[in-house]
């Protein structure tokens, strides 16, 4: 992690977010699944989030913190408004399809696993009725009036949470795993993508429904490359105001082939929004009244018998540690 430890922007304690999913996918992945509970289950994913979750307590000395969860991981509404939507992500994509998301065998019986250790420590988990963690996410940032927020993920979708006022709120991109995170504010935001500084994060999430994602079924507008898209969102201001001068023929401020694209793909370009943006107002129900980071595990026996059921190894003394250290 790139910074100080436990600092952000000269401010200490920050409420952080973690996309539950997008991290413990990514442990699932780095770790082998010769890592297995005696009974043979593979317990890989839940050794690394345990890890991921002990580092980020020990590095930003958070005073809260989060695990945000997909209550669905593909809502309704943004499949209405756009049904291709992760529609390559879905089990059995066939007429009989249960609309499940396609994970690995091996990784779903460990999600349990990963809710109930957390549970033991004292660690607050949150979703929202047919939202995804991003919006979980997109809701507390935006609602969060005390302290500096943090949130830790290794999507970049979460880039257009930031903000600087009225508290200041951070991505810790985790893409290339956390060793190698990089802290995104608006500032950085701007720079790496040539984006206006004042309101990056609403820009970013403007470009990249010009882009497009291929991973989440967003075709984006057929010939405009992410450098095109920040450009088109720089010069413009807003995807709305870009759409205004493409649809005004008198307007030449646009460049003809420019105009052909972004006209060509109005109907995606009306439901994009509503995909790429996240909820800043989802019901979000958190499974404990408090989410401080409790000053060592709530129930450290339980997180110990856990740890040897499963077969954890280090994974939870580290976990122990850092809660025992956090004050």
């Amino acid at each position: 992690m790139s910074g100080p430890p436990g600092t952000l922007s000269g401010v200490t304690a920050p409420l952080v977010l973690l996309d539950a999913a997008s991290l413990y996918f990514r442990a699932y992945f780095a770790l082998p699944e010769s890592m297995t509970a005696p009974d043979g289950t593979p317990v890989n994913a839940v050794r690394g989030y345990a890890d991921m979750v002990a580092k980020i307590i020990t590095d930003l000395r958070p005073g809260r913190l989060v695990s945000c969860l997909d209550a669905d991981w593909r809502p309704a509404f943004r499949v209405e408004a756009l049904p291709s939507y992760k529609a390559h992500r879905v089990a059995d994509a066939g007429p009989d399809a249960d609309g499940a998301e396609e994970v690995p065998d091996t990784l779903t019986p460990q999600v349990p696993m990963i809710m109930e250790l957390l549970d033991a420590v004292g660690l607050t988990t949150a979703e929202a009725e047919g939202f995804e963690a991003d919006d979980v996410i997109g809701t507390l940032a935006h609602r969060e009036r005390t302290d500096p927020v943090v949130a830790v993920t290794g999507d970049r979708d979460l880039f257009q949470v930031v903000r600087d006022e009225p508290t200041p709120v951070r991505v810790l991109y985790a893409g290339r795993g956390l060793a190698k995170a990089e802290l995104f504010g608006p500032a950085e935001l701007a720079a790496r993508y040539d984006l206006p500084e004042e309101g990056a994060g609403p820009a970013y999430a403007e470009m990249a429904a010009l882009r497009g994602d291929p991973s989440d079924g967003l075709p984006g507008v057929a010939g405009i490359g992410e450098k095109t898209a920040a450009r088109l969102v720089r010069e413009f201001g807003s995807l709305a105001a870009l759409l205004a001068v493409a649809n005004d023929p008198t307007d030449r401020r646009l460049k003809p082939a420019a105009r052909t694209k972004l006209l060509a793909a109005q109907e995606y370009l009306a439901a994009a929004p509503t995909v790429v943006r996240v909820v800043t107002d989802a019901p979000v129900r958190q499974d404990r009244e408090s989410d401080a980071v409790p000053a060592g595990a709530v129930d450290a026996e339980r997180a110990i018998a856990l740890r040897d059921r499963w077969n954890l190894g280090g994974s939870v003394d580290r976990l122990l540690k850092a809660l025992n250290q956090s004050r």
